[in-house]
């Protein structure tokens, strides 16, 4: 399978965290990966409970919800970082689950390093989420790959496949193959991730493909699993969601830039994709401690 995913760096350190690290109903647009080396600590949603503990490795796909909690003592590294695909796709789709691996000698090392050649990455301003994933700041940190030079980001970018490869195995991973896409499929993707605020119609699509519209369809089904409608509504609610977990956007300044032709429409989709009105999903990123 040829490789479209990259992965940009947002924060890596090493902490030491007590009973303050106490987050409920966390949802992030960007990956969060823990290595545990001591204490106790647990991460939990309404389908799964899960120890932190010494020895494991932990990945939480973006838009996960979750609770993260520490009754005592906890240390761990952690690393956070943005993925960026070729066609707008997510590597972990259809595996948006806490995941949980035994760690080796080499991911420790692999860690270490990461931390090493990334010095002031860290979140000791705060570690509260309802801080740092703030849109301005997060743009901060993905701008700090700018002033790095070229080796860095090449040797950061191979140490977060390497340790993100180690879940590939998970069974939650196997059960969603990822599938090679045809030029014409790839290009139609790319337009409607660059024009999510416009108007997109299946007939343009097919036609800057040089297909009939029922044989782009055909194969855009076959290749993407989902009709172009149903994607593209489905890509408009992604960056819905982004927008609505990064920036202060009313709703309906958050509908125009995704290309709903209004807030009723808007938030009849949004519902019906994600289970909750773009309120209750605003409201359930609480963070009480």
């Amino acid at each position: 399978m040829r490789n479209r995913f990259t992965f940009s760096l947002l924060n890596t350190d090493y902490v030491q965290l007590n009973e303050s690290w106490n987050y409920f109903n966390v949802i992030s647009p960007f990956y969060r990966l823990y290595l545990i080396d001591d204490g106790i600590g647990f991460l939990s949603n309404p389908d799964q409970h899960i120890t932190l503990e010494k020895g494991n490795l932990y990945l939480i796909p973006s838009f996960t919800m979750f609770n993260q909690t520490c009754p005592s003592h906890l240390s761990q590294y952690y690393v956070h970082f943005i993925e960026e695909s070729s066609d707008g796709s997510s590597l972990f789709a259809g595996s948006r689950k806490l995941l949980q691996i035994e760690a080796s000698s080499s991911d420790i090392d692999l860690l270490k390093r990461l931390v090493a050649i990334n010095p002031g990455r860290d979140l000791r301003k705060s570690d509260n989420p309802k801080v740092y994933e703030k849109s301005n700041i997060l743009k901060g940190f993905q701008e700090a790959n700018l002033h790095i030079g070229l080796s860095t980001i090449l040797e950061t970018q191979g140490l977060i496949q390497v340790l993100l490869s180690r879940f590939l195995n998970c069974k939650e991973f196997a059960c969603h193959p990822q599938k090679l896409i045809p030029s014409r499929i790839m290009e139609a993707i790319n337009y409607i991730q660059t024009h999510l605020g416009g108007n997109i119609s299946v007939e343009e699509l097919a036609t800057r493909a040089n297909l009939s519209t029922d044989h782009f369809s055909r194969s855009f089904f076959q290749h993407t699993g989902q009709r172009p409608l149903q994607y593209i509504q489905q890509k408009r609610i992604d960056r819905a969601q982004f927008l609505i977990l990064t920036t202060d956007y009313t709703f309906a300044e958050i509908a125009a830039q995704t290309g709903f032709e209004s807030l009723s429409y808007f938030a009849r989709i949004f519902k019906c994709t994600t289970g909750q009105t773009p309120g209750n999903y605003r409201n359930s990123r609480s963070y009480n401690i």
